[in-house]
């Protein structure tokens, strides 16, 4: 496949910045409260335990999704074209 660096590039930017906007409205809805720590330094902002972990880490599920979708978007659009044998 010609394009996986556009598929791993647009797909995680656009999936992290869709993943942004869920995040936000999720962490509208449960608030503060469950969550002990902010996850503002050292390694804490990856821990999904943290505020801020929560937050990277629906961003990164977000991510990775829209990596496959697109890869797979692709892949179906070259073989309608007739780019790429099955």
């Amino acid at each position: 496949m010609k394009s996986v660096w556009l598929i791993i590039v647009a797909g995680f930017t656009t999936g992290m910045g869709n993943g942004s906007v869920f995040t936000a409205a999720f962490l509208l809805a449960v608030g503060r409260a469950p969550f002990g720590e902010a996850g503002l330094w050292w390694m804490d902002p990856y821990d999904p335990r943290t505020f801020q972990g929560t937050a990277d880490w629906i961003m990164f599920t977000f991510g990775i999704a829209f990596v496959l979708i697109l890869g797979y978007a692709l892949k179906q659009h070259a073989l309608i074209e007739g780019l790429q044998e099955e």
